[in-house]
């Protein structure tokens, strides 16, 4: 009858486990999912996990829960079981471990990390590892135990910090658990793997090895039976994979090459004579055993490649090993380990303290280009599918694009050690032999074996970055090559975007200019859209780098713009903009006005026509898009206009200030259209900044009532580059705006409150994040009038509601405010941008901070300490505490008692009354001893513990929900 009671007991708990592995609608699981989270950390927890685990009728999946669940309780919840029942708890996972002996492993497994987050915690049980040996490692049948039992202890320890013990404890239980018993470890490993034939064949073995590689001196384990063993276990396939982890781990502990040289030495030899393996496995097609030597070799190269450019003859067998590992792999399936290492080869062999070795290993650094360009050749379909490479295996498809990226870094790596012109000099070589054998056979619609053209343009196309604007030898000859090379799709989209990767050299070599222009401006024309997008890209390069040399064909230049600009895709018609800008800007001054008016009118007219028919979604992206190739020329054209000159792009700005005013009245409810004008209004005013002037109060007003109609922080962001390039410390600054431009800021906060005091801040995370960073800007470049401003005590409250989001963004967005705020109740100030030097803060500017912080921070200190343990994203961590830190430098005696109370109000039986007591009495000591910055770090480690242990739902926290903000001005 008992045993049905608690069979009973838990049977909620089994149907909420199995809706969840059900095909139960969402509604249901995710009140299953609730269910389970609170009974994990439930104090019925602990028996009825036990109960489930010893149950006859509870299948596995449903066991494994139970002993997850059971790991969680033993690492968060131990405060919750009396000190005396310990020790039964013990026997009882040590008796479960006998019975699942032989497995299920997932749950022996999670039954021994039990075990030993009970060891760490359990600091009277003293002869943890001669227990655990006597009752399990005494029978053949539970030696899987003892091993997986080995395998956790060191991590466990090693990520101790979520344990509820202190730094003292923690390092005194490390001590007493693994460096005691390193020595006793390694000896049962040794006497493990000698005590049958079965043994070395086991992969516990090595994972146990694997495990205990940090805690055991290298030099012992080298010593030890157990290294042959290993490297004996690479050639049985059972245990393969965890052996080629074992001696990855150990290479590892050898990095430190000055202190580990003896160990090298031994360890070398028997890594070279893993080299036939690579053969034969890439023979046999053996995958798995290919990428399991590969990585072992790779390894062995990254740990020790200081020796390498030191001891190039010695260690020149292991870098050839590594470049048959990248040319034997025809699947590419392990090609990729090897990248890191060319790279940190590289990175000591341009040192001119190891110029010898760079000249002893240029000839593998040749190979390696060959090898890489022809490991960039697409495939070539069995099917004769031209339009399907892959035959439809698209993962294998996005593989190939995303390791050509990367070989393409390893080639740039290859530049720098042999030089570009022999680099470039070997896809020039295979291009001629293309040409020479397969030129007179290629037609408009057939270009035989393209692939063998296509990879050494796209080689020519990654070398690029590497190549000098004075290179003389190879690109004279490659160049006028590249633009004669036949059509096929993606031949003709890897030359053109090769050609856009030297417009440097081009601008040094203007004859060239004309034929390369005009294979790009040709491929505007192309039926492929790939090619044409690489041809808008290309053609931006050209205009971008050879302004100077464009710069007389302004007109042929604008009607090519005109005629392609309306059929291109968006991020092309961007593109050519942002090309035919930069030509523009090369204009002499007297003729900018009348050639900006010349490229950008037609843009203009097609707004006002899309403005006019713009009823949809999509046709006010349209509008939006089009609306952004105007700030396209603002951001890019900035003249240098004399002080008391009439500014040409201000004057333009003026003619369309008006479109893009009605267009905002118009379009108060299409984000992306408010964004874009918004948008091109901030660049009028970072790209013009004073010159500007003329236009300032209108802008404002447009602003104000753009943000009162739309309710979009877009309006925010751009009042923000008003702000900053008006401020005092700006260039021509003129003080007779501060309080004009402060009325502005007022008039834009008070709409924001208004907005925050109606709707809840989960609806407007963007907003949020545009006004505390435009409070921020306030705080930094108007300091006195916005801290003594009536609003700041409402905007503090504002900020307290605001970090009840879940978005990082807002988060951080507003705890910089916080920062930038509180830094003025200090004697310095916070330096802006423009003013590096730091000044005194006024005293009555301190005073008022101190009252602000008086006022409202209870409310901080409890908002900021609740999102630390229940729910700012990680990310924002660093700013929380150290808003935290900065109201503890203001007034420590009173925010150590706002931390007390917050402490006070946390859910009952989340925290005991020891560890409340124990933080509290930090900060008190901190305080005392007048080391305020640690307490930063015991905050941190109390919020973190806490988030751990209660990993609670986002709502629901009683007491320490925040308030609705309100907001009547």
């Amino acid at each position: 009858m008992a045993a049905n009671g608690v069979q009973h007991a838990f049977a909620p708990v089994l149907a909420a486990h199995n809706t969840m592995a059900s095909g139960a609608d969402r509604a249901q699981k995710e009140q299953a999912h609730q269910f389970l989270e609170q009974f994990q950390k439930s104090d019925e927890a602990w028996t009825m996990t036990l109960s489930m685990l010893e149950a006859n009728n509870v299948d596995a999946a449903a066991k494994l829960f139970a002993a997850t669940t059971l790991k969680g309780k033993i690492v968060y919840d131990l405060h919750q079981l009396p000190r005396e029942t310990l020790p039964k708890l013990r026997e009882t996972i040590i008796r479960n471990l006998v019975t699942f002996h032989a497995g299920p492993k997932p749950i022996r497994l999670q039954l021994c990390v039990c075990l030993a987050n009970l060891a760490i915690q359990m600091t009277e049980w003293k002869d943890v590892l001669p227990l655990v040996l006597a009752t399990l490692g005494t029978d053949g049948s539970t030696l899987p135990c003892v091993l997986d039992f080995l395998r956790v202890l060191p991590e466990e320890v090693t990520h101790g910090r979520k344990i509820a013990l202190t730094e003292t404890e923690l390092q005194m239980r490390t001590a007493e658990l693994i460096e005691d018993n390193a020595q006793e470890a390694l000896n049962l490993l040794v006497q493990y793997a000698q005590s049958s034939p079965a043994a070395p064949q086991n992969p516990q073995l090595f994972n146990c090895i694997t495990s205990w590689m940090r805690e055991v001196p290298t030099e012992d384990i080298i010593k030890s039976p157990l290294l042959a063993v290993t490297f004996d276990a690479l050639s049985a396939p059972e245990p393969f994979e965890a052996a080629v982890e074992c001696v990855c781990a150990l290479i590892a502990e050898t990095r430190d090459v000055d202190e580990t040289t003896q160990t090298i030495l031994v360890l070398y030899p028997k890594v070279q004579d893993l080299r036939p393996k690579l053969a034969q496995a890439a023979a046999e097609e053996d995958t798995e055993t290919y990428k399991g030597i590969s990585r072992i070799f790779a390894e062995a190269g990254e740990a020790w490649c200081l020796l390498i450019a030191r001891l190039p003859d010695q260690f020149r067998g292991l870098v050839e090993a590594i470049l048959e590992s990248a040319a034997l792999d025809k699947e590419r399936d392990a090609i990729s380990q090897t990248f890191k290492f060319w790279y940190d080869l590289k990175q000591y062999l341009t040192l001119e303290k190891y110029t010898p070795a760079r000249h002893q290993f240029a000839d593998i650094y040749s190979k390696l280009v060959d090898i890489m360009i022809g490991h960039l050749e697409y495939p070539k379909p069995e099917s004769g599918d031209e339009k399907d490479l892959f035959e439809g295996d698209r993962e294998q498809e996005e593989k190939f694009r995303e390791f050509r990226h990367q070989m393409g870094d390893v080639l740039k790596d290859c530049c720098e050690v042999m030089s570009v012109t022999e680099c470039l000099q070997k896809p020039y070589n295979l291009i001629q032999a293309w040409v020479q054998t397969y030129a007179s056979q290629a037609g408009p619609n057939h270009v035989p074996e393209w692939q063998k053209l296509e990879a050494p343009l796209f080689a020519v196309r990654a070398m690029g970055r590497m190549v000098s604007p004075d290179e003389s030898v190879m690109l004279p000859q490659l160049i006028p090559l590249m633009v004669q090379i036949p059509d096929h799709p993606k031949v003709r989209f890897q030359a053109v975007m090769a050609l856009g990767r030297y417009t440097e050299w081009t601008a040094q070599h203007p004859e060239t200019l004309q034929p390369q222009l005009d294979f790009i401006m040709g491929a505007f024309e192309h039926g492929s859209k790939d090619v044409i997008r690489a041809a808008a890209l290309s053609f931006k390069f050209f205009c971008n780098d050879c302004a100077s040399s464009l710069v007389g064909f302004i007109e042929p230049l604008q009607q090519f713009y005109t005629k392609y600009l309306n059929v291109l895709p968006v991020s092309s018609q961007e593109e050519i903009t942002d090309g035919v800008a930069s030509v523009v800007t090369k204009v002499p001054l007297e003729q900018l006005y009348p050639t900006l008016k010349l490229y950008c009118d037609p843009v203009l007219q097609s707004i006002v026509a899309l403005a006019n028919e713009a009823k949809d979604e999509v046709a006010q992206k349209l509008l939006a898009d089009k609306i952004n190739l105007l700030t396209i020329y603002v951001e890019v054209v900035k003249p240098r206009v004399p002080v008391g000159q009439e500014h040409p792009a201000v004057k333009y700005c003026q003619e369309i200030f008006p479109i893009l005013g009605n267009i905002v009245a118009h379009f108060t409810k299409s984000v992306p259209v408010l964004e874009r004008v918004c948008r091109c209004w901030r660049y009028m005013v970072l790209s013009y900044r004073t010159a500007m002037r003329p236009l300032l109060p209108s802008l404002a007003t447009q602003l104000v009532q753009g943000f009162e109609a739309s309710r979009q922080g877009c309006f925010l962001w751009a009042t923000a580059s008003i702000v900053r390039e008006f401020s005092a410390g700006a260039e021509e600054f003129d003080a007779s705006l501060t309080n004009d431009v402060f009325q502005f800021y007022e008039q834009q906060a008070k709409t924001f409150l208004r907005i925050l005091s109606d709707l809840p801040p989960e609806d407007l995370p963007d907003m949020i994040e545009d006004f505390f960073r435009l409070a921020g800007e306030m705080a930094m470049y108007y300091p006195t009038e916005s801290i003594s401003s009536p609003l700041m005590e409402t905007i503090l409250l504002a900020a307290c509601s605001s970090l009840t989001l879940l978005k990082e963004e807002p988060i951080i967005a507003t705890l910089h405010f916080l920062r930038d705020l509180l830094g003025y109740g200090r004697n310095l100030s916070p330096s802006s941008s423009f003013d590096h030097s730091r000044h005194e803060v006024p005293e009555q500017i301190q005073t008022r901070v101190k009252q602000l912080v008086a006022a409202a921070g209870i409310q901080l200190v409890q908002r900021i300490m609740t999102g630390m343990m229940y729910s700012f994203p990680e990310g924002s961590f660093p700013d929380a505490s150290g808003v935290l830190l900065d109201l503890f430098e203001l007034m420590p005696e009173q925010v150590a008692g706002w931390v007390q109370q917050t402490v006070g109000m946390l859910p009952q039986g989340s925290i005991t009354s020891q560890e409340s007591e124990r933080f509290l009495n930090n900060i008190r000591q901190r305080i005392q001893t007048g080391d305020i910055r640690m307490i930063r770090t015991i905050l941190q480690d109390f919020t973190t513990s806490y988030r751990r242990r209660n990993v609670a739902p986002r709502e629901g926290l009683g007491r320490l929900e925040a308030s609705r903000f309100r907001f009547s001005g």
